[in-house]
């Protein structure tokens, strides 16, 4: 399984708003500018998480994007299972032998369980260097 451009940058969209949870919205080419990413390609890719309720649109001069819960509540595999789809290493398990089909499965769970037991408070909080920042384990 590999993560494309869609969940990585959908992502930092989430993790952007996370950091500003509680303050004004904000918009996409403010994020788009703080991490040198095309504002096009993330106005593309925050309709399915506002389609998803995972986040909301505010319309106005001040306007932009807000989480539409609190960071602690949406976790990193609710925005990625939006933006790729199901998490699954390997297509047709079902035609594995079984020890490889139980083998993919595990990696599947291992998956799923770093994805969702991250939540955007996590991400928004961790900082490179910190001895006390959020370990990711698989």
């Amino acid at each position: 399984m590999k993560i494309s451009t869609k969940g990585r940058y959908g992502l930092t969209i989430m993790i952007e708003l996370a950091k500003k949870y509680g303050d004004r919205p904000i918009s996409l080419r403010s994020i788009a500018k703080a991490n040198n990413l095309s504002e096009h390609y993330l106005e593309q890719l925050v309709t399915p998480l506002r389609n998803a309720g995972l986040v909301k649109s505010i319309r106005g001069a001040y306007g932009g994007y807000v989480l539409a819960d609190h960071p602690a509540k949406i976790t990193a595999g609710d925005v990625i299972r939006v933006l790729e789809g199901p998490i699954s290493p390997v297509e047709e398990l079902d035609e594995e032998e079984p020890a490889k089909r139980e083998l993919w499965i595990r990696v599947r769970d291992a998956v799923e369980e770093v994805l969702d037991s991250t939540t955007l408070e996590d991400l928004a909080k961790y900082s490179e260097g910190d001895d006390g920042a959020y370990m990711f384990y698989i």
